[in-house]
């Protein structure tokens, strides 16, 4: 996992062919701006999800990993909390792999939580399960979903 800020995205870019594209589109200046919902950046290797909802609370947040993309999870508005642990110690399953959704959900409580503030994202890997919006009060977030390379 990498936690920074988009000043220093660039350091990041040898690590996946389709990082250029992500980093592009979080850098637009309409980004603040753009309607929750799905947004198409480069076909199905590169996609990014608006999103406006408030944090569930530690309690609330849903444990999750993916295999075949890895998240870069951006805040506009708001201090995102997200819980983290290393998907290999994940040993309470609540729903079984789904590869259409690439995603399964875990009952495992967080070895840490991670503050992202406004500015900042959080990239997660296949290997990082993951628990976004632990925090309370109104957010404003980008996820942007990028296929493994």
């Amino acid at each position: 996992m990498v936690l920074d800020t988009l000043a220093n995205a660039d350091r990041y870019l040898p690590l996946n062919p389709h990082f250029a594209q992500a980093f592009e589109f979080l850098r637009r200046p309409d980004l603040a701006d753009l309607p929750a919902g799905r947004h198409e950046i480069a076909g199905p290797a590169v996609f990014a999800i608006v999103s406006h909802e408030p944090g569930r609370g530690h309690g609330g947040a849903t444990r999750e990993a993916h295999r075949n993309y890895l998240d870069i999870q951006f805040a506009i508005v708001g201090t995102d909390q997200i819980g983290h642990q290393p998907t290999a110690e994940a040993k309470h399953v609540l729903t079984e792999y789904d590869a259409a959704k690439d995603v399964a959900t875990f009952a495992d409580e967080p070895q840490n939580w991670i503050l992202v503030p406004p500015g900042s994202y959080l990239i997660l890997w296949p290997e990082d399960t993951h628990a976004p919006l632990g925090g309370s009060g109104p957010l404003h977030k980008v996820i942007v979903k990028v296929a493994v390379a």
